[in-house]
């Protein structure tokens, strides 16, 4: 008796134990999450009447088609300093993301965000300017969207409001809207926040109580 009770015990820990693991995982995003279209929850998906690049994309498209050829590179998790700028090699930061995205679809982040602070000094709390990292540091991104796309909500509950290609900027990270969304229909965020991060594309709006701006280009 002793010994069925003990091997009971045995079963039902390692059950909890194996529970609690993948809860961990999964909340991490180390377990992939399932992914949910714009269809399934009838929510029309934005295109933009701008094609800034002028290749037939409407920009809203664009921008997402190139952050999925940017995250594709695979690129490794490492802050460093670029002469020209963007990052040539195979390491980059969350800035990063956004900026290339950005860059296919037309809109030069480097040149755009030193031009703005030319223009908007006392917007930017920047002491010694330099243009090849400064559109690299979210702060200053922050400011940038802010004077010059459009805002939208930061309630991740108006699922409609979320679209594939949008911009949403937390109070230290940034990242681009994905139009995979979860079972909730809240949508996933292209990212790269961290060298253990193991998807590019993850479900972290719920977890995060830090969105201090959701943005759209045009």
């Amino acid at each position: 008796m002793k010994k069925k009770m003990l091997i009971s015990a045995i079963i039902a820990a390692s059950i909890v134990i194996i529970v609690l693991v993948f809860y961990i995982l999964y909340s991490f995003n180390y377990i992939p999450h399932k992914k949910y279209s714009n269809d399934d929850f009838n929510i029309k998906t934005y295109k933009s009447n701008i094609d800034k690049d002028g290749d037939e994309v409407d920009d809203q498209t664009d921008i997402l088609n190139n952050v999925r050829a940017y995250i594709s590179t695979n690129p490794k998790y490492k802050s460093n300093y670029y002469a020209n700028g963007y990052p040539d090699d195979e390491y980059g930061v969350c800035t990063d993301v956004v900026a290339f995205g950005l860059k296919g679809a037309g809109y030069d982040l480097m040149q755009l965000v030193n031009e703005d602070r030319i223009n908007n000094r006392s917007d930017y709390d920047v002491e010694i300017i330099d243009k090849n990292i400064d559109f690299r540091r979210v702060v200053n991104l922050k400011v940038y969207f802010e004077n010059n796309a459009i805002p939208l909500t930061a309630d991740i509950r108006k699922i409609d409001e979320w679209q594939g290609g949008d911009i949403v900027i937390f109070s230290n990270h940034i990242g681009i809207v994905s139009d995979k969304r979860n079972r909730k229909g809240i949508t996933f965020v292209i990212h790269h926040g961290s060298p253990y991060q193991r998807y590019y594309e993850e479900d972290i709006l719920e977890s995060r109580k830090d969105i201090v701006g959701h943005y759209r280009i045009s």
